[in-house]
């Protein structure tokens, strides 16, 4: 292996456990802080939300100190300070303490969008594929969040869903610094990227267009943020609710939603070829398409039914990740790439925090129908901003290059 493959390597676990961290709350706050601690899921979850703000707000200088200093430094940063974190929220013992330490995952779980993504596509002339592999290992990073969280309730404690992902992230950051950062020849390193950057840079686009263009982004990024964080964060307690008879303990809960999330993670790579190999407008517009009509049908839907759709719902969700970075990707310049990235996620992650007091607002007044009525419109808005998409132009086309 390469050292660019091994680089790549851990920036597909630095995605995966990004994920993971932020997801263990929802499933532990579902299935047994609400017990222990004597609160309803609606009056506990918004504790989460300090750290979502974090996970938002931290995003801006998180790409503007990489691009300014080193990303790779950025990121053993993140997997040291993420872990260490994680272990000290399983300290807890109060929802007021747990969202302190929630706090400080985000933080550190903020530098990994700007500047991972950025890494990932920094030299190559395809982004799509590289981007969807990336984002499959974040996906089964939410997908282990619930099964992982969820077998540790049952046969350890929920501290242990925090302490056991937590030890192996600052592992993995050690073996970064060991592996990469150390290896690494950086005048050499500066001048292959420079290289690598120049054959890959996009061309120059009217402004007119670019504005467009980024209006675009920017609101389906907003929107899908807003889906995104809604369905995966509430799938555990929805399986808890609708899924009586297949799911009886917070084990099962988890092995459900590891299923539904694992299959649609795996719809990135469909979407990641498409875009490097057809117009991403349609693409686009195809996907957000599926999530509105998908979102739509789970109104009102229990047992295999509602498992069967939920899949189907996940696999449009996660299939939009991908094709907003490859736009990023095709339209800016890689000096500061990291800043629009990172531009890009803090709407993505501040529509996110908003998310979980909506989620509980919603789902204390009116359940869960009233939610997927909310997100099944919201997938109409996408869809209709997609058809505004220029139709020409080699962001829209195909990759740069």
């Amino acid at each position: 292996m390469t050292r660019q493959q091994t680089e790549f390597l851990f920036l597909n676990i630095g995605h995966y456990l990004d994920h993971l961290f932020m997801l263990v709350f929802a499933t532990a706050a579902a299935l047994i802080l609400t017990r222990e601690w004597g609160m309803s899921y609606a009056e506990l979850i918004p504790y989460a939300t300090p750290g979502f703000i974090a996970f938002a707000a931290c995003s801006i200088p998180a790409g503007w100190i990489a691009d300014k200093w080193r990303r790779d430094g950025m990121m053993a940063i993140f997997f040291i300070g993420i872990g260490l974190s994680s272990a000290a929220t399983a300290l807890a013992e109060s929802p007021l303490q747990i969202a302190g330490g929630l706090f400080f995952i985000g933080v550190f779980a903020a530098i990994y969008h700007p500047v991972g993504l950025s890494m990932v596509v920094q030299g190559r002339e395809k982004t799509g594929v590289p981007l969807a592999v990336n984002g499959v290992f974040g996906n089964l990073g939410v997908a282990s969040a619930a099964l992982i969280t969820g077998f540790l309730i049952d046969t350890t404690g929920w501290q242990a869903a925090f302490i056991a992902p937590g030890v192996f992230s600052v592992v993995v950051g050690l073996a970064y610094i060991i592996l990469i950062i150390s290896q690494k020849d950086t005048a050499a390193e500066t001048a292959t990227a420079a290289k690598q950057a120049a054959k890959s840079e996009p061309e120059d686009f009217p402004r007119a267009v670019l504005i467009r263009l980024f209006s675009i982004i920017i609101f389906s990024t907003a929107v899908g943020g807003l889906i995104f964080q809604s369905t995966t964060f509430a799938l555990p307690e929805v399986f808890d609710e609708r899924l009586k008879d297949l799911a009886g303990s917070a084990t099962q809960v988890g092995w459900y939603a590891f299923l539904v999330f694992t299959v649609a993670a795996f719809a990135q790579l469909a979407v990641g070829y498409l875009v490097d190999s057809h117009s991403v407008r349609t693409v686009f517009a195809v996907v957000a398409g599926l999530q509105m009509v998908f979102l739509g049908a789970m109104i009102h839907l229990t047992g295999i039914a509602a498992l069967v759709v939920s899949v189907a719902f996940m696999l449009a969700v996660f299939g939009q990740i991908p094709i907003n970075d490859v736009l990023i990707a095709r339209a800016t310049k890689s000096e500061y790439r990291s800043r629009v990235y990172s531009v890009r996620y803090i709407v993505a992650f501040s529509v996110s925090a908003s998310a979980v007091p909506v989620i509980a607002w919603i789902h204390g007044g009116w359940g869960f129908s009233a939610l997927f009525i909310v997100l099944a419109v919201g997938a109409a808005t996408i869809l209709a901003s997609v058809l505004m998409l220029p139709r020409t132009g080699s962001f829209i086309r195909s990759s740069v290059g």
